[in-house]
């Protein structure tokens, strides 16, 4: 990506927001830009694709012999239910769900019907769903994940001695940006350590000069720190709970 030799304190003008694109105009980064006349683009830095029926099954991993799922996003929601159908495996109606929050519960309704089933949900990590896996820690748990699994919801499930089954249902792939080769922006804003990834497979050479950096979660920071990267903008931190809140509290002083 282009570099460039201003100051680090200049005004902030344009944001690369390393997620996809809003399906809708209602989202906390367009009001931003509005509100701050900037630029903001997206662009996902990481996707994701599913793992074949065929290479599942190498896994061993019997569909029938669990009575839960513990899904930590919608991706695992989706790639769940498309292993169950390309292997002809028909969810039981008596499954239990529970999930790391009510926007993933919600989102199940695009496979099951919601009222007749039993769904539990956190507020956003899997400690949040302490109490109710405690009234359930009979059950045998699949945890459908991708090949990079959420490091802080394995510890707490290993630590609380539930009897669960990673299942590797998607592998985290590295996007092409070989278009962004040229483009330079004021701040880039990660959300996790495979975009950080992601952006030196694709650009080796990479140097931050006067980009300001902003990084979501602990993990994401590390990765960037490992990196060499300066990390301006952190997320979430006490009072400021999301990117968007962070950001524009850091254009309040970079653009007086």
């Amino acid at each position: 990506m282009q570099e460039k030799n201003d100051s680090r304190i200049r005004k902030v003008k344009s944001i690369l927001v390393t997620l996809p694109k809003p399906e809708t105009e209602k989202s906390p980064y367009y009001d931003l830009a509005k509100k701050h006349n900037l630029k903001v683009d997206f662009r996902s830095f990481i996707h994701v694709e599913g793992v074949p029926a065929r290479d599942f099954r190498k896994d061993k991993v019997n569909l029938a012999d669990f009575t839960a799922v513990i899904f930590t996003s919608r991706n695992a929601a989706d790639h769940f239910f498309r292993i169950c159908e390309e292997m002809r495996y028909e969810v039981p109606a008596e499954l239990k769900y529970f999930c790391l929050s009510e926007t993933i519960a919600l989102y199940l309704q695009k496979y099951i019907q919601y009222r007749k089933r039993k769904i539990f949900f956190g507020k956003q990590t899997a400690a949040d769903l302490a109490e109710v896996l405690k009234k359930h820690a009979n059950e045998k748990f699949l945890y459908p994940c991708s090949d990079v699994a959420t490091e802080d919801t394995m510890k707490f499930l290993e630590k609380s001695g539930y009897n669960f089954t990673p299942a590797v249902l998607f592998r985290t792939v590295v996007s092409d940006l070989s278009d962004l080769a040229e483009v330079f922006y004021d701040v880039i804003a990660f959300f996790s350590p495979s975009s950080i990834q992601s952006l030196f497979k694709n650009f080796p050479d990479f140097k931050q000069n006067n980009t300001r950096i902003a990084a979501f979660g602990t993990n994401t920071s590390k990765a960037c720190t490992d990196m060499d990267l300066i990390v301006d903008i952190a997320a979430p931190t006490p009072g400021v709970p999301s990117m968007t809140m962070a950001i524009e509290n850091y254009i309040k002083i970079s653009n007086k």
